[in-house]
Order: structure tokens, then C-alpha cells, then sequence
């Protein structure tokens, strides 16, 4: 029987008058691939920050590592029980070196105040040999690709003798190819007797990584299940306690060509790109990072301008040089990272979704109508079921898949004629996803020309008619979607 690494029993934590975890047990063992998975606010950041000594467990709940009971009232009681958190944000040091961010543990507990280089370049480089991963220890972290600093991480969390790492989302941002160089990572942990934890809402990533998966649900253990038990539908209604069936969408049959592309280029970016998209028509576009997806789509929304070529909304030529130019031709963006580019996230809900109408919500004086605002707010709640306590809880209450509501709400408030949708669904849940998916198709069943970026196989073939392949920023191939099945389109995608 392997040995436990950690093992937690009766955990609660109460906040107020919220019970965020009810009795929930959870164990590791050493060496362990271990998912922990849930919906939004199903209590899954709130177990990691009790195993991280973050939060304290209410009265009752047991903590045990390596089968000693002991106390977690500080960050620093679990780092020196080698437990090591890497968030989605990295936390770490931009503007310092591979090397410095890797040893900087090692570099504060000596407490020494001047920086030995040699000694750091070659500390670093040891923790990276131990899981086979090669970076210059020179360069800065802030001109990594987020594959590369998510390396960094792990190996600073080596470098700071982890026996437990817990990864929070670590490949929201990642491509395929990404996706598998960190599995490969991962392994080399688990040979090393080093145990991870891996938080995702990626199904098919969960099942191909994890040896067990504890299901949380509304603050409650549903269960620990070994991986090869499970299916991406039965973790799904595990998760959430609902099936999740999608029929493919049938080829697109239209003729009513709302937006067409011509040789549009731009260099170092995109080359040569000719696209149409009809109306009420859904094109997936996807490829590898890099295959210059989100360059194009900047451009149609003005905010990359081409070289050359020629763009069409309706068969009128339009030159948006500006985000404002592309709203008023009847193109609108809801980019990939809504919590920077999307959203004031400090700022009501109110407020984010009229930003971009404000001249339609002014009164006879000129001045924002408080009427008007309530009107267009509440318009959009309802056709939207955006889930708030009120239409003034900050954005940054809400969980995110009412967050990329909100965003997509700010947009169809210009009612416009194409929508573009650069990742829709990255870093929200199984439920979230559903919802945005039946929002994308009743938008599209009005006659909205929807371009989605996606880097999901699944996403493109159920959930558009036609999907664009790019590679080195040139389009490789157009099919319909439903012809597709996952394994193809990865190989496509891929060249092979």
C-alpha cells in the first residue's frame, strides 16, 4: 500500500454565514497525480489555501503529513513541510533572471545580501536537469512564452525541497503542444517521489494526467475516483449533476456574406488571409500558438492594423483603424483575458456592460440617465441570465463564468453584425462552458456572425459550422465542422 504524503478529515470552513467546505476528506499519497476537481465555488481554492496555511480549518477538521497531525496557522508551517502552491498568476519576479527566480528561496534562507551569479546559474541549472527541462539561466522571465515560466515555477518549487506542489489552473493559457511538455513535466515529478495536485476544468487533461480525482460539489467530497474509472460525461455530471449532450451543428447552408476578408496581411503576423463568414454563421478558428489567430482578429477589430488587403462588413469596404471604427462598421471583440483587457473588474456590473453605449444612455442635458442605464442593464441580465446579487456587485464578486456574461453583454449592446469570441471559455467550468455555448448558438440562430478563436478540438467541431485551420500565419484549411472528429482536427492542426 503506498504511503500518505498528506491526509486531511472533517475539514470545514465556514466564512460569515457561507459554508465554502463541509466535511470533506482528502489524502495524497507520495508520488502521487492527484485532480482535484469542482464548479466555481464548489470549495476547491478554499482546500488549497488550508493545505497551503492560507486559511485555518474550523474546529474539528485534521491535518496530517507523513502521518504527524500538525497545525497550519502560517504559510511559512507548510513551505517547510514542503508544500508549494504554483498559482495561475506565477508569482513570480519579471524582471529577473531564470536563474535568480529559480534560487531565490535558496538565496533567502542563506540570507546572504550579495548575489553569488555563478553559484545561482549553476543551482538553477541542476533543479532544471532533475526534470530534463532546458532554459537559459540568463534570460529574463518577462520574455518567456507562459509555458516557459510555468517551468520556472516548478522548478523554483523543487529548488525549495517540495514534496507536495499544487498547480492551479496551470494550462488555461497553454496550446496543445504547451499542454503536453507540462504533463511530461509532471511525470518527471512523480519520479522523483514528488506529489502534484492539479487543478483544471479540462476533462480530457484531467483524465490523461491524473492517477486519482477528488470531485468537490457545492462545498461537499462527491468522491475520489481512480482516473481509468471515469469518462469526460460521467466526470462532468459528477462535477455538476447534469449530463452535458451536444449534437454537431449541420454545414452552414446560407449565402448572406456578412463579413469577407481578401488577402489581408500584415508582417510577422499574418499572410494572405481570405475568409468569409456568413450571416448567423459560427467559424471556429484554431492552430497552434503562434499561428497568428488572434493577430488577424485584432485587425478586423482595429486594433492591429494590416499591411495590405482588403475587409468587408456587408459588402461595403471598411478600413477599421481603431476599436471605435470597428464598433461603428458592426464588429465587436471579446478578448481572451477578460480579467485585464475585458472588464474593470473594480467597477459594477452596471457599469462595465454600458461602457461601450454611453452616448445612447445620455439625457436630453447630455448627461448619463440613470433610467436608460437601469434599462440597458437590465436587458441584458435577463436575456443573458447573468447570475448577481445586484446589478452594483463589482465585477470581481462575480465567478467567471457570469464575469465573461458580463463581458459578452458589454458587447451586444452595439447590436452588432459579427462578434468575435478569442477564447470564450478558458478558466470557467463544465456548467459555465454549457451556458456560453447555448448563448453563442441563440445569438447565431438571430443572425449574429460569430468568429470564435479556440484551441479546444471539441469546441470547434460541436460548436461551429466551419473551422479555419492557421499555421505560420497563413490559412492551411477550411472544413465543415461536423465532418471533423477530435483526433482528426488535432492532426491537422499539426501537420500530420
Amino acid at each position: 500500500m503506498a504511503e500518505k504524503l498528506l491526509e486531511m478529515r472533517n475539514i470545514s470552513k465556514r466564512f460569515g454565514g457561507v459554508l465554502a467546505l463541509d466535511s470533506v476528506d482528502f489524502e495524497i499519497e507520495k508520488g502521487e497525480i492527484h485532480c482535484l476537481v469542482g464548479e466555481n465555488g464548489s470549495g476547491k481554492s478554499t482546500l488549497i489555501k488550508i493545505i497551503s496555511g492560507i486559511h485555518s480549518p474550523d474546529p474539528g477538521g485534521e491535518i496530517y503529513v507523513d502521518g504527524r497531525r500538525i497545525s497550519h496557522q502560517k504559510s511559512s508551517n507548510s513551505v517547510r513541510e514542503g508544500i508549494q502552491v504554483i498559482y495561475q498568476d506565477l508569482s513570480l519576479f519579471p524582471n529577473l533572471t531564470v536563474a535568480e527566480n529559480i534560487a531565490i528561496s535558496s538565496r533567502v534562507e542563506t540570507g546572504s545580501r550579495l548575489m553569488k551569479w555563478k553559484e545561482t546559474e549553476e543551482e538553477s541549472m541542476k533543479t532544471m536537469d532533475k526534470i530534463g527541462v532546458s532554459l537559459d539561466p540568463r534570460r529574463e522571465v518577462s520574455e518567456l512564452s507562459i509555458a516557459e515560466r510555468q517551468v520556472v515555477a516548478i522548478c523554483r518549487a523543487i529548488n525549495a525541497k517540495a514534496r507536495l506542489v499544487i498547480m492551479d489552473e496551470p494550462t488555461a493559457s497553454l496550446s496543445k503542444k504547451e499542454v503536453q511538455s507540462l504533463i511530461r513535466v509532471i511525470n518527471e515529478l512523480q519520479n522523483r517521489e514528488i506529489s502534484t495536485i492539479f487543478v483544471s476544468h479540462k476533462l480530457d487533461e484531467i483524465m490523461e494526467v491524473a492517477q486519482r480525482v477528488t470531485v468537490l460539489r457545492d462545498g461537499k467530497k462527491v468522491g475520489a475516483f481512480d482516473a481509468s474509472e471515469l469518462t469526460r460525461q460521467r466526470l462532468s455530471f459528477l462535477m455538476t449533476g447534469k449530463e452535458f449532450e451536444y449534437s454537431k451543428l449541420t454545414p452552414y447552408s446560407g449565402h448572406e456574406v456578412i463579413l469577407e476578408v481578401r488577402k489581408l496581411s500584415r508582417r510577422n503576423n499574418y499572410k494572405e488571409i481570405d475568409l468569409k463568414v456568413h450571416k448567423g454563421e459560427i467559424v471556429s478558428i484554431t492552430g497552434l500558438m503562434g499561428s497568428g489567430r488572434t493577430e488577424f482578429v485584432l485587425s478586423l477589430f482595429g486594433m492591429n492594423r494590416p499591411d495590405d488587403g482588403e475587409i468587408f462588413v456587408e459588402g461595403k469596404r471598411v478600413n477599421p483603424g481603431s476599436a471605435l471604427d470597428a464598433m461603428r462598421a458592426g464588429i465587436a471583440y471579446v478578448p481572451e483575458d477578460r480579467l485585464q483587457h475585458g472588464l474593470v473588474m473594480e467597477q459594477p456590473v452596471s457599469k462595465n456592460i454600458v461602457l461601450t453605449v454611453l452616448k445612447r444612455i445620455l439625457s436630453r442635458i447630455r448627461l448619463l440617465s440613470k433610467v436608460k442605464e437601469r434599462t440597458e442593464v437590465r436587458r441584458w441580465v435577463d436575456e443573458l441570465s447573468i447570475k448577481i446579487p445586484s446589478v452594483d456587485s463589482p465585477v470581481n464578486t462575480l465567478s467567471g463564468g457570469n464575469q465573461q456574461r458580463v463581458v459578452i453583454a458589454k458587447w451586444l449592446a452595439i447590436n452588432p453584425k459579427v462578434l468575435i469570441l478569442d477564447s470564450p471559455t478558458v478558466g470557467i467550468d463544465v456548467a459555465a462552458k454549457d451556458s456560453i455555448y447555448k448563448i453563442i448558438r441563440e445569438l447565431a440562430s438571430e443572425g449574429i456572425s460569430i468568429i470564435m478563436i479556440t484551441d479546444e478540438a471539441e469546441e470547434a467541431i460541436y460548436h461551429s459550422n466551419t473551422t479555419y485551420i492557421m499555421s505560420s500565419g497563413r490559412i492551411i484549411g477550411k472544413y465543415n465542422s461536423s465532418e471533423l472528429t477530435e483526433k482528426e482536427l488535432y492532426e491537422k492542426i499539426n501537420g500530420q
